[in-house]
């Protein structure tokens, strides 16, 4: 099953854009990520108090494992929230993205139903209605990242009365989560890699300005390069990304002959998830170009026709079947 369940951020028309994206590979069906379930209503907002909650007795620290006691008596009705270590970065609201460890466990049983740290792979989720559970929703909204916090989840925020019976979760069940927040994202931000020198004259400048707002991209008035060109703006120095992953990005696009854009996240309100598997049916030259690059990076991709969209491309625009297309794309997090 899917571990990673977002929202549809951006729906650009010609991109591939996921609205639930996992690993790309089989999985438990045993594995349980935050994503509720299906309901046709939500439930009042939760009063939040802070206990009774189990002691985390090892990987006590930020970003290690935790190992976490059996809950002991009745857990509260209501959610339970605690911050066990005070992070000092940014705040996360409400519809931010919240890239996080965590693990989940059943109160009553103390079994562990899912948990990040052994997959070496963090999860991207959104605090949106239908994209995670409410009890993620109304305890990290407001928290920093760098924190830690921990969580008891009534069924009433979790899975409802419909529990999760593949995850062994029954419709009675407090749920237990650490959860170490990492990094959060919305549309505001920006790729904080190191800027690259760009010196080459033959291809488009893009700018390196790093505060959310759409970077400039200047294209020369000379001939486009007849190859698929992909270079770093800023480099960041997260994880090189694999092919067949999937990503949560600002990007800006233009034609080269005209300079045109014709499609971007900036002045949207959101971000953009791209699946580089499935792009390849759509502009092949953009998922090579991303292929390999780090997360955390600004990255120029220059696509030439024949890795475009070939007879398919965007109706009504300055994209043609036989444009060059640039592309700037900030790398947030990979998914």
């Amino acid at each position: 099953m899917r571990r990673r369940s977002l929202l549809l951020a951006a729906v650009p028309a010609g991109l591939v854009t996921l609205a639930g994206c996992g690993d790309g590979k089989s999985d438990s069906s045993k594995s349980a990520s935050p994503k509720p379930a299906a309901s046709a209503s939500a439930p009042p907002p939760p009063k939040i108090v802070d206990g009774p909650l189990p002691a985390i007795t090892a990987g006590t620290k930020f970003g290690e494992k935790p190992t976490v006691a059996k809950g002991s008596g009745d857990p509260s009705k209501n959610l339970a929230v605690k911050t066990v270590i005070a992070g000092g970065g940014r705040t996360v609201a409400e519809l931010d993205f919240v890239q996080a460890n965590y693990l989940g466990q059943v109160w009553s049983t103390g079994k562990v139903f899912d948990n990040s740290y052994d997959r070496h792979r963090p999860l991207v989720m959104q605090l949106a209605r239908g994209s995670i559970i409410d009890g993620w929703r109304y305890a990290l909204a407001g928290k920093k990242t760098g924190s830690r916090v921990q969580i008891a989840v009534p069924p009433t925020w979790g899975y409802g009365k419909s529990g999760n019976s593949q995850a062994g979760i029954k419709g009675t069940d407090t749920l237990v989560f650490v959860i170490d927040v990492i990094d959060s994202f919305n549309s505001k931000s920006s790729a904080k890699g190191k800027p690259v020198a760009q010196s080459d004259a033959a291809l488009p400048k893009v700018g390196t300005n790093t505060d959310g707002s759409e970077p400039k991209i200047t294209v020369p008035k000379s001939a486009p390069p007849k190859k698929l060109v992909s270079t770093y703006v800023l480099e960041g120095d997260g994880p090189e990304l694999k092919a067949d992953q999937a990503i949560l990005c600002q990007f800006k696009s233009v034609v080269w002959d005209s300079g045109k854009a014709f499609q971007q996240t900036y002045g949207s309100g959101r971000l953009s998830q791209i699946s580089l598997e499935q792009m390849q049916q759509v502009v092949k030259g953009l998922s090579q170009g991303l292929t390999g690059k780090k997360v955390g990076s600004r990255v120029l991709v220059v696509v030439p026709p024949d890795l475009g969209y070939g007879d398919n491309p965007p109706s009504g625009g300055p994209a043609k079947k036989d444009s060059t297309l640039v592309f700037s794309v900030d790398i947030l997090a990979s998914l």
